[in-house]
């Protein structure tokens, strides 16, 4: 999760991509990636990410008027976090009835989908849901998908996660980067939390990003943004600073993994059913127990949401915490 940007920065200053009239982008919020609806041909479409369970109204909304008559018959999922595939199920049921949708994942997760394993698929440990689906084939690094009419290459993404994976159309040079890269970031570096190569990961996958050099990144939060240099430069500087201080890291990711449950739950919670789910949630105990050494999961609780109060992130009125955006009534992004 992002940091709101300054009210005057780059992106203000370029003009919006012509993406190919067959590519449309389905700008969401923090709690919900963004969809790329692409229109194969006259008669099929297909969809990268589905956003998350709880927007899937909206969702369904916007990739129905995007589809413009033609039928969803494909989805693919750049990785399989909860905001990623969340609507995955809700968009084959309602625009692909009896099947008739295929569903490409990464591979190295083909068989936990179909298994419907939420402990391999880190929904158990994040304390997060998404509803089950069923996938029909995985992809990997190295192949070609054709979508919109359109030839992409797939590329590895670790860092945010070890299968994660990024589309990149050669002649328009687009990228479709998942978490991998943001315009003013990246995603929490989750196998780092838990002793994996997580810093060593993005750095490749930043790597790989500035050798294809997109002209255009469409990625999984935020706006489409040019001006992909100084993103990366973002990045670099984030990852380096996080590199040199990974309980730091650690902090950032237990703050990110509270908002986003505020998000997720759209409504406000009795502050002690808030604190349960942290203190209960695997990958926050696992954190806490391998980058705050002397501490318990409730004390670094107190502390990460005195983190999100002070900086307004989160709101508490009497008992009950939310997210601010949603006591405003809004999905738009906060800073966290």
């Amino acid at each position: 999760m992002a940091a709101r940007g300054p009210a005057h920065d780059a992106r203000m200053s370029i003009v919006l991509p012509s993406l190919p009239s067959t590519v449309q982008v389905l700008v969401h919020d923090w709690l919900s990636a963004n969809c790329v609806v692409m229109h194969d041909d006259q008669h099929t479409a297909s969809v990268v990410d589905t956003g998350h369970l709880v927007r899937i109204d909206t969702t369904l909304a916007g990739v129905r008027a995007a589809l413009g008559g033609r039928r969803l018959a494909r989805i693919v999922n750049t990785h399989l976090h909860s905001d990623h595939c969340g609507g995955n199920a809700g968009l084959q049921r309602a625009l692909a009835p009896g099947g008739a949708c295929r569903v490409l994942v990464p591979a190295g997760e083909l068989q936990a989908v179909n298994d419907w394993d939420e402990s391999g698929l880190s929904f158990v440990q994040t304390g997060q849901s998404a509803e089950a689906f069923r996938a029909s084939a995985g992809y990997a690094a190295g192949e070609q998908l054709w979508l919109g009419g359109l030839p992409w290459q797939v590329h590895a993404a670790p860092g945010h996660d070890d299968h994660a994976l990024m589309l990149f159309q050669p002649d328009a040079r687009i990228l479709i980067s998942g978490d991998a890269l943001w315009e003013h970031g990246f995603g929490v570096l989750f196998p780092e939390l838990v002793g994996g190569d997580g810093f060593d990961a993005q750095r490749a996958t930043l790597r790989c990003i500035e050798q294809l050099a997109p002209n255009w990144v469409i990625p999984g939060h935020g706006p489409v943004f040019g001006e992909v240099g100084a993103a990366l430069e973002r990045a670099d500087a984030r990852l380096q600073m996080f590199a040199a201080d990974p309980p730091r890291h650690a902090a950032h990711a237990l703050r990110v993994l509270l908002k986003f449950h505020l998000l997720e739950c759209g409504r406000a919670l009795p502050r002690a059913q808030v604190q349960q789910w942290f203190e209960g949630t695997e990958l926050v105990q696992r954190t806490v127990a391998r980058h705050c050494p002397g501490q318990t999961v409730s004390q670094v609780f107190l502390r990460t949401l005195d983190d999100l109060l002070r900086v307004g992130a989160a709101l508490q009125r009497g008992d009950a915490l939310c997210d601010p955006d949603v006591a405003a009534g809004a999905g738009a992004p906060s800073g966290a």
